[in-house]
C-alpha cells in the first residue's frame, strides 16, 4: 500500500514509518497540517494516518477538507485525547477509525488492514491468476500446492501489479506506491525488483510484461 502519514512527533513518525516499510509499504511523511492538505490535493494513497494535533491545520480540518472535495481515502486518526467526545468530533469530520496514543504497532497494523478491507474496490481474499492462488489475508502465494516465498518488497510489488492486472503500471506510480514520493533509493530499484520477482514467477502461468520506457503489466500467460 501507499500510506500518507501526517504526524509532527518525529520519534513516533519514524517508528511508524519503519514498521510500515518493514511490511513493504510506501510511506509519505508530512509533519504539518497545511503541507498535508496541499499534498493530499494532488496525491492519492490507499490510507492516510493523520494526527489530530498538528501545526498549520489540525488533523480534524485536514480530514474535513479531504471529504469536502470528495476524497474517499480511508483515514485513521491518531490522538492523545481518549474522550468519547473527542473521538466523535474526528469521526464526524470524516475519519474512518481512531487510535489513541500510546498504542502498539501491532494494533496500528491491524486497524490499517481492517480499513483496507472496507475499500469498495477490495479484491477477494483469495484470488486466482493463471495457476497461482493468492491469499490476501495471509499474504501467501501458492503454485500447485507449493508456496512461493517472496521478500516483503517483492510481495508488495506483486500485490500492486495484481491489483491492476491487465493494466500498464508506470514506473513513477510503482515507485511512489512502494517507497513514497522522494524516497532515496537507487535509480534502478524498480527494475531490480521486477527482475527478481520475474525469476520467482518463472515456471508459472503468470508473467510480467514490460512496455519499454512506460511501465509493467501483470498477465496470465503460458507457463
Amino acid at each position: 500500500m501507499r500510506i500518507i502519514l501526517v504526524e509532527d512527533n518525529r520519534s513516533l513518525a519514524k517508528g511508524i514509518e519503519d514498521a510500515l516499510r518493514d511490511q513493504g509499504h510506501g510511506v509519505d511523511h508530512l509533519d504539518d497540517g497545511l503541507a498535508a492538505d496541499t499534498f493530499l490535493r494532488t496525491e492519492t494513497a490507499d490510507v492516510a494516518i493523520i494526527d489530530i494535533n498538528l501545526p498549520g491545520l489540525t488533523g480534524i480540518e485536514v480530514t474535513r477538507r479531504m471529504r469536502s472535495r470528495g476524497d474517499t481515502t480511508p483515514v485513521l486518526m491518531l490522538t492523545a485525547m481518549g474522550k468519547t467526545s473527542d473521538r466523535v468530533v474526528g469521526l464526524d469530520a470524516g475519519a474512518d477509525d481512531y487510535l489513541v496514543k500510546p498504542f502498539e504497532m501491532a494494533e496500528l497494523m491491524a486497524r490499517l488492514r481492517a480499513l483496507t478491507r472496507r475499500r469498495p474496490q477490495l479484491m477477494p481474499e483469495q484470488e486466482l491468476i493463471g495457476d497461482l492462488v493468492y491469499d490476501r489475508q495471509q499474504r501467501v502465494i501458492m503454485h500447485k500446492d507449493k508456496r512461493i516465498d517472496l521478500p516483503r518488497r517483492e510481495l508488495a510489488l506483486f500485490e500492486l501489479l495484481l491489483d491492476h492486472k491487465g493494466k500498464l503500471m508506470d514506473r513513477e506510480r510503482i515507485f511512489s506506491s512502494l517507497y513514497g514520493a522522494g524516497a532515496e533509493v537507487e535509480a534502478n530499484a524498480i527494475e531490480l525488483l521486477v527482475s527478481r520477482l520475474r525469476r520467482k514467477l518463472d515456471g508459472t502461468q503468470v508473467e510480467i510484461k514490460t512496455a519499454r520506457g512506460l511501465g509493467y503489466m501483470l498477465n496470465a500467460g503460458p507457463a
